[in-house]
């Protein structure tokens, strides 16, 4: 059976997106297109209601190349117990309401059990700060734990 990788929508916006002037954005965009070939053939991704919302906002043409890059993955659907879940992470992390889907995206990937939580948002998902409080959180409350990485930290699985 492949490892499940639940796609967050930074990947898709990086993996689209037109190249960028900016050193940091274009590695984590070429780091993006790579992992794109190389990994992803080797994993089930998912996405949820939560990326597909974000990844149809803004350019059109943008979204639209983020909608195509998604459509073959499954959809995982959220229920009332994730919707709890999330609130919990939202208040356990105390995100801004800008990043409250951020805590949704944690809150799905926990609750199906996704081996990889996939993302670039290193300062609400893949920040030191958050793997640690949800590791204890997850743990205290006998909850799966994903791995929560960046396309850099999964180049093999």
């Amino acid at each position: 059976m492949k490892p499940t990788v639940y796609i967050e929508t930074t990947i898709v916006s990086y993996l689209t997106a037109l190249p960028s002037r900016d050193l940091i954005r274009a590695g984590h965009q070429q780091l993006t297109v790579e992992w794109w070939q190389q990994v992803r053939p080797q994993v089930e991704c998912v996405v949820s209601p939560f990326v597909l919302a974000e990844a149809e906002r803004g350019d059109a043409d943008a979204a639209a190349r983020r909608m195509k890059a998604i459509e073959p993955m499954r959809i995982l659907v959220p229920n009332s117990e994730i919707r709890s879940l999330a609130n919990e992470y939202y208040a356990l992390l105390e995100l801004p309401e800008k990043a409250r889907t951020d805590a949704a995206h944690l809150a799905i990937s926990v609750w199906y059990e996704i081996n990889y939580l996939l993302t670039w948002n290193c300062t609400h998902i893949a920040s030191g700060v958050t793997r640690r409080r949800i590791t204890e959180f997850n743990g205290k409350q006998n909850l799966f734990t994903p791995i929560i990485c960046t396309p850099e930290e999964l180049m093999e699985v």
